[in-house]
């Protein structure tokens, strides 16, 4: 095995390298990514899961990583949202326990629900060798000029205390989880977590957290400004809604989301990231003589299959 100029461990395997940021797609910070980590490793398949987290957003980022979690090939994930560039925040490489993967990124927070959930850091390292760091005109693009070269250096099977000094994984900054509380009505306020492009509203909230009822109300309550009430009925597809009608279904990633048929549940109920929203049952006697049936076909509460997606 040979070390390259800028302290790269070359092997015959090469591993996926999977990138997350808030980079965006307007400037060349991606392709700069790409490059650096070409660099050293000309062939290695990279899977860009997503540069649109929402500027120095690193809870955004932490939970988008989170969803794609399970999906994750071996290998190396490398996630960069990084407001403290620059400044004294750590940055590390760590192992995953019982998985063939590591994961190289600052150390805020972005990287441990994901690594918790398969199976929590095993091994962990401050990025202090210096050996591994591309020369830089600024301090400002560690993502290309620390974190790519470490993520190049375990893609190709070095090792990861090569990189710099352990480091005990309690010492890691870990965020607060998502808000989600159930009440003794069978009521449930949960935090929006995700707002996605067609504009439904996931929440930090599973099945198990829904209300038993076919119906329930649901009030958003957004920061400043009145909250907004609306039913929603329990659906498992977009197209069991009616137009105009709110549903709510377990989605792609097995959490509970506020939907339209073809239209922004968001918009309609002003919800954002960070947005609380309560779950209240709705007695039937309030729908009307039609009850539940009335408002179109479904499956009823509680009978959903095995981690339905319609996403």
């Amino acid at each position: 095995m040979a070390r390259t100029r800028a302290g790269i461990a070359r092997t015959a395997t090469v591993m996926t390298v999977s990138l997350l940021s808030d980079y965006g797609l307007a400037d060349g910070f991606v392709g700069a990514l790409h490059c650096a980590l070409r660099a050293h490793l000309p062939t290695v398949p990279i899977i860009d899961i997503t540069h649109e987290v929402s500027p120095c957003d690193v809870r955004a980022g932490s939970l988008a990583l989170l969803r794609a979690a399970p999906y994750l090939p071996p290998g190396v994930v490398l996630a960069v949202v990084d407001p403290g560039v620059g400044t004294d925040r750590r940055g590390v490489a760590l192992q995953v326990a019982g998985a063939e993967l590591s994961m190289v990124g600052p150390d805020n927070g972005l990287l441990l629900p994901a690594a918790d959930a398969l199976g929590g850091p095993q091994r962990v390292v401050e990025l202090q060798d210096r050996g591994y760091w591309r020369p830089a005109p600024g301090p400002t693009f560690a993502g290309r000029d620390i974190f790519a070269p470490a993520a190049a250096h375990l893609a190709a099977g070095g090792d990861l205390l090569g990189l710099g000094a352990p480091l005990d994984p309690g010492q890691l900054v870990r965020l607060a989880p998502p808000r989600c509380t159930r009440g003794p009505d069978g009521s449930c306020q949960a935090e929006v977590t995700w707002v996605d492009r067609f504009g439904n509203v996931q929440l930090a909230a599973g099945p198990a957290e829904l209300p038993s009822e076919a119906v329930v109300l649901v009030r958003a309550l957004g920061p400043g400004g009145p909250a907004r009430e609306r039913k929603a009925r329990v659906v498992e597809a977009f197209a069991q809604l009616h137009e105009g009608e709110l549903g709510i279904l377990v989605d792609s990633y097995g959490q509970l989301a506020l939907v339209f048929n073809q239209a922004s549940a968001a918009a309609e109920l002003g919800a954002q990231e960070g947005t609380v929203v309560d779950l209240l049952p709705h007695p039937p006697q309030d729908l009307g003589s039609g009850g539940p049936q009335a408002l179109g076909p479904g499956r009823p509460p509680g009978q959903f299959g095995p981690q339905a997606a319609y996403d």
